[in-house]
Parts: C-alpha cells; structure tokens; sequence
C-alpha cells in the first residue's frame, strides 16, 4: 500500500529506499527485543552496571525503529513493524536463550549489533538518489558503533 505524497523522488526510487528502510527495521525490531533479552536476564556481579547498559542500549535502538519507521511513511509506504514481518525478515543472530552472565549477554548483543551496524552501513550506499535516507542510515551507522563500542568496553581485560 502507498500512499500520496508530493516529495520529489521519483516512485522508482521511494520503493528502492523503503525496501531498504524496511529491511533495516525488521533488523532493529530484532535487536531492540534482543537489547530487553539482555536487560532482563543479566545476572552477576556488575549486573546493576549492565542492566543499566542494556536499557540504554534497547532506548537507543527505539529510536532507530522510529526514524526508520518514520522515514518509510515519509516516503509514502506502509512501515511494517508486524512480529511475523519481524521474525521472517530479520538477519541478525538469534539471540541465545541460555546466555547468563555478563560477559555473555554482552557478547550475544555486540554479535548482533555488529551485524546490524553491517547493514546499515551497506544501506547507505545503496541508498543512492535518496540522500535523505542516506543521511539516516549514516546517523543510525555512528550510533550503532558508539553503542558497540560502549557494549565491547566491558569485555577488556582490566
């Protein structure tokens, strides 16, 4: 379904950036259950730190689900957040359900947001004639590193 819109991107185009931002949504829906995954089952000695960190991490990825969502119906289509779309659409890792501790829910998320941060950095490449969605893609790639960077700290030797 489509709707009308008067922005100036040829419908070619629109339909090429909102196949784009949907894959990249149904990946960040994912990741954003994984990220809750995480904060609710943490358990150990840093797990106050750590439950802190995952919320935090899930916060930031509900902003991805927006802008991405957002930009979709900008464009004039029908953002699809639907748990079916979800669960067949995704390309991240499944997160493990027998994680426990720190250090492995740390590494199950820093998986899945590395490969998050893949496809996003390919999408904006691909994004050509449409530097909006471009520049969104690029915005959630920067985020999604700092994000990785802040959940990678944690598994330093100290």
């Amino acid at each position: 379904m489509t709707y009308e819109t008067s922005i100036d991107l040829s419908a070619h185009v629109r339909k090429a950036s909102v196949a784009l931002l949907q894959a990249r949504l149904s990946d960040a829906l994912d990741l954003e259950a994984q990220a809750k995954q995480a904060h609710w089952n943490v358990r150990g000695r840093h797990f106050l730190q750590l439950h802190g960190l995952f919320d935090a991490v899930h916060g930031q990825v509900e902003e991805f689900v927006d802008l991405l969502a957002e930009r979709i119906t900008t464009l004039g289509h029908v953002a699809d957040g639907r748990v079916q779309t979800t669960a067949g659409a995704t390309t991240l890792y499944e997160y493990p359900l027998a994680a426990h501790g720190g250090d492995a829910h740390i590494r199950a998320l820093a998986a899945s947001l590395a490969l998050f941060g893949k496809a996003v950095r390919a999408a904006i490449d691909s994004a050509a004639g449409d530097a909006t969605t471009a520049d969104l893609f690029t915005q959630i790639s920067r985020e999604s590193d700092k994000q990785l960077w802040l959940l990678e700290a944690h598994l330093l030797a100290d």
